[in-house]
């Protein structure tokens, strides 16, 4: 299995994508999320490239695609969406599954909202897009949404910081031994870079966008019925289990499964989300 690492240039902005697999076999469209890259699919992605084309883009702002800075272009989850939008027609996906993690759920449910006739099938790894899927640890981003000043955006920075990232959403219902260090060091590393905390913050007072758009994902599930697999870590300290389960709300023919893990539960099951993402996918195509 070979891992193809390319550039693609869509307007203004050179997304970085990983892919693997077949070019005639069934895609999956792979969005990440906070603070993370593509680099967080590593695992996962030889485990499924006998089977699909999985294709990994590195969202504006993050990993390794190359985006304009602040003021030239603004950092929305509408642009985001906009830009990787652009990037699935460039890519020529008429048709693919979308593998949603945490920001890339906000992304990816744009994506289909637009074009429900492309969407194959949902997979949503601690992805939300539900209020009761939000744990009790958003307060400082809650109060920057509701007062976007000054004081309520410094107080959002602690989430970019290394311990934050290393220690709460990475480490938090991990087991002890069982997370590599390669994600969190690489994460902690693309923060540090010139730029990436402001580009961030501003991701994180347009997130509100997300949590409004939520009625909207809900009538879309509840009109265009995409089969939709739920696994998540049952120990996210941000998404907590109650989001997975109200996708049934929904979509009562969702499959709901909960890992012995934490927000980031690819480091640690990347094996046990392939196994149950082939018996999703093998089941709907029956």
């Amino acid at each position: 299995m070979k891992i193809r690492y390319e550039f693609l240039q869509i307007d203004d902005v050179e997304v970085f994508y990983r892919e693997a697999g077949p070019r005639d076999a069934p895609v999956i469209l792979l969005l990440h999320g906070f603070p993370s890259a593509s680099h967080m699919f590593r695992d996962l992605i030889p485990l499924l490239a006998d089977r699909f084309r999985l294709i990994a883009p590195d969202l504006p702002g993050f990993g390794q695609t190359k985006s304009p800075s602040r003021g030239v272009f603004e950092y929305t989850f509408d642009n985001l969406a906009n830009v990787i939008e652009d990037f699935a027609k460039a890519m020529s996906l008429e048709r693919y599954a979308l593998y949603v993690f945490d920001y890339g759920a906000p992304v990816g449910l744009r994506l289909a909202m637009r074009n429900p006739e492309r969407i194959s099938a949902i997979i949503s790894q601690n992805g939300n897009a539900y209020v009761e899927g939000f744990s009790d640890q958003w307060g400082p981003w809650e109060a920057y949404w509701r007062e976007p000043s000054l004081e309520n955006r410094e107080a959002c920075r602690e989430s970019l910081l290394p311990d934050t990232i290393r220690d709460w959403q990475y480490g938090t219902g991990s087991a002890p031994g069982a997370l590599s260090p390669d994600g969190y060091e690489l994460d902690i590393a693309y923060m540090a870079r010139p730029g990436a905390q402001e580009v961030q913050l501003d991701l994180i007072l347009d997130y509100r966008s997300n949590v409004a758009l939520y009625p909207a994902f809900q009538s879309y599930f509840r009109d265009y019925r995409p089969p939709l697999l739920a696994v998540w870590g049952r120990h996210d300290p941000a998404f907590v289990p109650a989001g997975a389960y109200a996708y049934t709300k929904d979509l009562p023919d969702a499959q709901v499964h909960l890992l012995e893990a934490g927000h980031f539960a690819l480091e640690t099951h990347s094996q046990e989300v392939a196994t149950l993402l082939r018996a999703f996918i093998e089941q709907i195509a029956n």
